[in-house]
């Protein structure tokens, strides 16, 4: 029997997911730049972060084979909770930099592991059509978990920053919070979440072989141009992200922008992200009605253009132009609105919603037949793997090249990709919705 109650539900452990995802990847980029670490250690760490999400196919069919997907997401959800508290415990050490990472590696791996619990969950939990229906739901919420990490932890953050004037005690108690946000989602998820799960359910999912489900992958046709496609597609993106908060926070003497933490955070958690769902569900739209052969192109550029943007703020620096007063519940001040950098990166997230869509479905695509589920966890974690490693080399390069041919750098890494995207072969309709007659 199916669960009767998805509303519940799903919306908590979507955001279960994208939130400790967008701690470890996004918001510790800002807490170590503002902690002083170097742009090249900020590069090089926070990118093998990710390095969980590229390999847990290794370790999901475990998930399958050992216990319920219920209860391996709320082990992970308690997990990620208490390494967060303790990365609020330890920044205030002499060798807080290498502590908490190891303790964000630890979350990183319960992240990757909840994630696939909770993919598998909500297959087993939902009927063919409730699946359907409620995809918009999980994409959506797990998008507004970037809201709350990008938005309002930053606001938080340096929110306390100026209240303590110690950047040190003002991220330890932010991280904190981010603690305590997770453990309340892991305690309303043990609550609601449905006890739909048997053991002989759990014992007749794997058919086949842990071997023979990598065989199968590798067997597929194009599997060259594919793989080559997902390492390369982000991989002018994986490098903007790690660099991008370093350039709007560094002084501009040396070439950044000089944006605050709560600039910062104000204009990710506010424009960027309306920007980002705004993107994505449009994206969603455009596709099911041409289909994805219509749209590769037109979303790979959507995607890839803005970056002109970061070019040009990076050699002009244009300066701001508007006050404007915002009012939080925990926080009152005025913010320097500075068009130019807020229009580029509305532009930048916008793009990604919309282009990013494309990039998913293929991989969707790509997935289509026996072990799916598995296959599509490997196509992720290929696509992890092109992010982890021009990361970890972006912050070399920045320093090399400045932030002005950094950027350019950055776009003409897109180039690859966009060839690539060429060279597929998909029926053109994919992604279409069949029209009822």
């Amino acid at each position: 029997m199916k669960d009767s109650k998805p509303w519940y539900w799903i919306p908590f452990l979507n955001f279960a997911s994208g939130f400790p995802y967008a701690i470890i990847i996004s918001v510790s980029v800002i807490m170590y730049k503002n902690l002083g670490i170097a742009n090249e250690d900020i590069g090089v760490y926070t990118s093998l972060l990710y390095l969980p999400w590229v390999i847990k196919p290794l370790w999901s069919p475990f998930i399958d084979l050992y216990a319920t997907k219920r209860k391996w997401f709320l082990a992970m959800q308690l997990v990620i909770s208490i390494a967060f508290l303790i990365v609020g415990l330890t920044i205030p050490a002499n060798h807080f930099f290498m502590l908490s990472l190891a303790l964000f590696w630890v979350a990183a791996f319960a992240s990757a592991s909840n994630d696939v619990a909770s993919d598998g969950f909500y297959m087993l939990a939902l009927a063919k059509e409730q699946q359907s229906f409620f995809l918009g739901i999980r994409s959506t919420f797990y998008r507004l978990s970037m809201l709350t990490a990008n938005g309002l932890i930053v606001i938080l953050g340096g929110y306390l920053e100026n209240k303590f004037g110690d950047k040190s005690q003002a991220w330890s108690y932010t991280m904190i919070v981010v603690a305590l946000i997770m453990a309340l989602l892991t305690i309303y998820n043990f609550f609601i979440t449905p006890k739909v799960e048997e053991t002989k359910e759990i014992e007749s999912t794997h058919k086949a072989s842990f071997g023979e489900v990598f065989a199968t992958f590798f067997q597929k046709k194009q599997i060259g141009i594919i793989l080559a496609f997902i390492l390369l597609f982000r991989l002018g993106e994986s490098q903007l992200l790690k660099m991008l908060t370093p350039f709007l926070i560094d002084e501009k003497a040396k070439g950044g922008m000089g944006l605050t933490t709560e600039d910062v955070g104000i204009i990710y958690g506010t424009f960027g992200v309306a920007a980002l769902v705004v993107g994505g569900i449009l994206g969603g739209i455009a596709i099911s009605k041409g289909g994805l052969r219509k749209w590769m192109l037109p979303m790979f550029l959507a995607m890839h253009l803005p970056i002109i943007g970061f070019v040009y703020l990076s050699h002009f620096h244009p300066a701001a132009a508007f006050n404007l007063h915002l009012e939080l519940y925990f926080y009152t001040f005025d913010y320097v609105l500075n068009p130019y950098i807020t229009g580029v990166i509305i532009a930048e997230q916008f793009g990604y919603g919309f282009g990013f869509a494309a990039f998913m479905m293929y991989l969707i695509y790509v997935a289509e037949g026996e072990s799916k589920t598995s296959h599509y966890s490997i196509a992720t974690g290929f696509m992890a793997l092109g992010m982890m490693v021009p990361g970890m080399l972006s912050g070399y390069i920045q320093q090399y090249l400045g932030y002005g041919n950094f950027f350019i750098w950055v776009f003409l890494a897109t180039i690859p990709g966009l060839i690539l995207s060429q060279l597929l072969q998909y029926p053109a309709d994919f992604g279409k919705k069949t029209e009822e007659k």
